[in-house]
């Protein structure tokens, strides 16, 4: 069950986060040689955030699925469409070969793996947080947290491996593609994992039980109508890890190499560095959910990055790689402690007829807003307002999640044994049903 969740997620988002890579490094060069440094990061980071416009429809497709038909079903679509969609992402040929099919070649297949993966992480969740006891919930739900940066390490090392073994002018010519086609070998590892685990026992009673009582509304339906409000505020809670997540890990990567003239080795170095910090704080963080609270840990993770936001740049900007590492292994740590409490509350939140799809779009949203965004829009704000302008909205960011937490209940404790379909409202020590 752990392993289902761990190893899957690990090679979804192994695939998710090459993209990331491959975009800050070489994609400006290789799809958008004729718009120059600014305008090609701008355009590539652009179809790295399409997949973050998928996401949230990924959620509510998925979720669907997932509500009617099982998690199971759920996670072994989503791995064999995520593993499609970045195979041919490594064969589709450059810019000066095809034009201007090329972009539109990437924007479909990155749209794909949105898609794969809104359903992704919301499965992976409630799967493994439907079996765990509820005392421990937080840590058994981390597996997914966990395969989100065993995902980005593999990612991280690939590219650095790949990048020391061959020239530049190697690498940017197919080198870059290895770790795309890589991809393969991994999926049927995961598939293989996938395909074995069997049906969460709460989903069966629950799918059981509204066969009985002869549910037609759908999930989407269902949600919207009875916890629409808890939708928005977990949406909102998760915005600051998820651009903290992405500034730190995928556009500084772009912005370590370009404006401060760090190399690429050194750049993935530091990423490295970041993602064990990162792993290291999502078990903490998780830990600390589960004996202090949910709202307090991600709440206070929130509330530090406002501050936090102000620090990273000038750490970054001193040219120092030691501090360029403090900065982004600063920024990954806090992340973790949010996104290690994470996997817990969201699922929590919403009830079980359609927790898969609750969970799902509101985590999306979310990823739309935190991911999406600010890796787009960080090179004009930095070259209109300095490092200053993106740490603005960053601390902007990390306090709307903040506020978020405050107005969501608080779920350590709960019960997932839910026998009656009403709104959810929770406190500490109460069971739902």
């Amino acid at each position: 069950m752990v392993a289902a969740g761990f190893v899957g997620t690990t090679i979804e988002y192994y695939d998710f986060f090459i993209y990331g890579t491959a975009a800050a490094l070489v994609f400006p060069k290789i799809f958008f040689p004729e718009l120059g440094q600014a305008a090609g990061v701008m355009a590539s980071f652009a179809t790295f955030g399409v997949a973050f416009l998928a996401r949230p429809l990924g959620g509510i497709v998925f979720g669907h699925i997932g509500d009617r038909i099982g998690r199971k079903t759920t996670l072994v679509t989503t791995m064999m469409f995520m593993g499609i969609a970045t195979v041919l992402i490594g064969l589709v040929p450059a810019g000066r070969s095809i034009g201007v099919v090329a972009p539109i070649a990437l924007i479909v297949l990155r749209f794909a793996q949105g898609l794969a993966v809104g359903g992704e992480w919301a499965s992976a969740a409630l799967f493994v947080g439907e079996y765990a006891p509820k005392e421990k919930r937080a840590l058994y739900a981390l597996s997914p947290t966990l395969g989100t940066s065993a995902g980005l390490l593999l990612s991280t090392l690939t590219f650095l491996v790949t990048g020391l073994t061959m020239s530049t002018d190697t690498f940017e010519t197919w080198g870059w593609r290895i770790p795309f086609l890589f991809s393969a070998a991994l999926v049927a590892v995961g598939m293989y994992v996938r395909i074995g685990i069997a049906e969460t026992p709460i989903f069966t009673a629950a799918a059981e039980s509204a066969e009985q009582k002869k549910e037609t509304k759908t999930p989407l339906a269902q949600l919207l109508h009875h916890q629409s409000k808890e939708v928005l505020l977990a949406s909102g809670a998760v915005v600051m890890w998820l651009s903290f997540f992405y500034i730190g890990a995928v556009y500084i990567t772009n912005y370590g190499t370009t404006v401060l003239n760090f190399s690429r080795s050194e750049m993935l170095t530091v990423n490295l560095i970041g993602v064990g910090f990162n792993v290291i704080r999502s078990v903490a963080g998780a830990v600390l959910a589960d004996r202090l609270g949910r709202k307090i840990t991600i709440g206070g993770a929130n509330a530090l990055a406002v501050g936090w936001a102000f620090v990273l740049f000038p750490l970054a900007n001193s040219g120092n790689i030691a501090l360029m590492a403090v900065a982004v292994a600063g920024t990954l740590l806090l992340v973790g402690i949010a996104s290690g409490t994470t996997t817990a509350i969201i699922p929590e939140t919403f009830h079980t007829r359609y927790r898969s799809t609750g969970t799902g779009v509101a985590f999306n949203m979310g990823s739309m807003v935190g991911g999406a965004i600010p890796p787009i829009v960080a090179a004009p704000l930095v070259a209109a307002f300095g490092s200053p302008g993106l740490a603005v909205m960053m601390a902007v960011l990390a306090g709307v999640s903040a506020l978020c937490v405050v107005f969501l209940a608080e779920t350590k404790g709960i019960s997932l044994q839910e026998k009656v379909l009403e709104p959810v409202t929770v406190r500490a020590h109460e069971d739902v049903g």
